[in-house]
């Protein structure tokens, strides 16, 4: 088993809430870890999984009775989505018995999707978000960056002994999700134009969102690409980056840009097949620039936003990360080792007024181009960022330095 970076927070959570909330997408490992967690938790643990018909069935009999059965136990419950009419129930026995650590949830749906589909268990349950594996997170294993950034970061994905069945892991990774997991959201697409959808996305992955233009290609109303939308960010499947509002005067882009979260669904819809076929494909600037936001994105304390910058008059910026309403760092994501600087990024960046500001190359070499400007390879921009204490916790931050210089060909 891979050691996950949250697995010290989530055990610190189990300690001190009622219950605690694992989310992300399905197949991250989620279930995984939880049960490698039970060595080390207070009371002996039972597992439920929703998608079992047994369960299902027993709970929806009797919930009350069946789960009052397990008070002296930690009670973990896959799929919890599935079922949101326990969320009241939940609430009832937690204030019956409150003591920590006496439910896990595991759901493939976001926070805000759960608390809004269910009665709150505001103040009882505590929400941890688990991302396909990171590149600060395999650096022990023999799997490289060319590696993870091809094949993403889902668990049996990127483990996969080629990339022939990696392919086909990602082919019924997408099928399950498009056929049950999203309807069970609430996305009222037809699968078929769901996926012509996902074909499509690839096209603007890196690019800021033009609702009507989608609508248009697919011939529906916009407001079912907005709800479709809606339901694969809740799903963990897509990022919405906002753009950052930093001066009223300004006419800023205001629509966000949309990336795909994991770099391996983003490569099998595009047809790139392998590592080689990426470096060839027309896509593979934004396919850098989408990976790097991510592993970025969720290493950053919870304290830290993640947002864009861009203007009419063409100033830009890759990344900018703000602490309340402050703009405390700015980032340009660059493919190649030249860290050569437009002049959008310099108006960007007279705009933003950020005390930090990086240009992440490949090749990085951590060293001030400009008296403002510091070039850093992906490892060393996670060390500056852990530096200034905009991360969360990552151990073997030189490692990281070492193993993510990519010479790309």
């Amino acid at each position: 088993m891979i050691e996950r970076s949250q697995k010290a927070q989530i055990e610190k959570l189990i300690k001190h809430f009622p219950a605690v909330g694992i989310v992300g997408a399905r197949q991250v490992g989620k279930t995984t870890l939880v049960k490698n967690l039970e060595p080390v938790l207070d009371k002996p643990c039972v597992y439920f999984d929703l998608e079992s018909p047994r369960v299902m069935a027993q709970l929806k009999e009797n919930p009350e009775w069946f789960l009052s059965q397990y008070q002296d136990k930690t009670v973990i419950i896959d799929e919890v989505q599935l079922m949101l009419e326990l969320f009241p129930l939940l609430r009832s026995l937690i204030d019956e018995n409150r003591v920590a650590g006496r439910f896990i949830l595991l759901g493939s749906a976001s926070p805000t999707f759960l608390a809004n589909s269910a009665e709150t268990l505001a103040g009882r349950i505590a929400y941890l978000e688990l991302p396909p594996l990171q590149f600060s997170e395999i650096i022990s294993s023999d799997i490289d960056l060319k590696k993870h950034w091809f094949r993403g970061g889902f668990p049996d994905a990127l483990l996969a002994p080629d990339d022939d069945i990696w392919a086909l892991w990602q082919e019924n990774f997408i099928k399950t999700y498009i056929t049950r997991d999203l309807v069970n959201l609430g996305l009222s697409l037809s699968p078929t134009l769901l996926y012509n959808l996902m074909l499509m996305l690839t096209g603007v992955h890196g690019s800021t969102l033009t609702y009507s233009d989608l609508a248009n290609s697919l011939n529906v109303n916009v407001k079912i690409i907005t709800q479709t939308l809606d339901v694969l960010e809740q799903a963990f499947l897509i990022r919405r980056l906002q753009p950052w509002f930093v001066n009223i005067s300004k006419r800023v882009v205001k629509s966000p840009k949309l990336y795909y979260r994991d770099s391996g669904n983003l490569h099998y819809l595009s047809n790139v097949f392998d590592y080689d076929s990426l470096l060839r494909n027309k896509l593979i600037g934004h396919s850098w620039e989408g990976y790097v936001i991510e592993q970025i994105c969720n290493a950053l304390h919870s304290s830290i936003k993640p947002y864009f910058y861009r203007t009419s008059n063409q100033a830009e910026m890759d990344l900018v990360l703000v602490k309340g309403i402050t703009p405390v760092v700015s980032i340009e994501i660059k493919l190649s080792s030249a860290n050569s600087l437009t002049r959008g990024t310099t108006e960007a960046l007279n705009d933003l007024k950020t005390e930090h500001n990086f240009v992440i190359t490949t090749e990085g070499g951590n060293y001030f181009t400009r008296p403002e400007w510091k070039v850093c390879n992906l490892g060393e921009i996670m060390v500056n960022l852990a530096d200034l204490g905009l991360l969360n916790k990552i151990s073997e931050l030189s490692t990281i330095c070492r193993k993510t210089k990519l010479d790309h060909g």
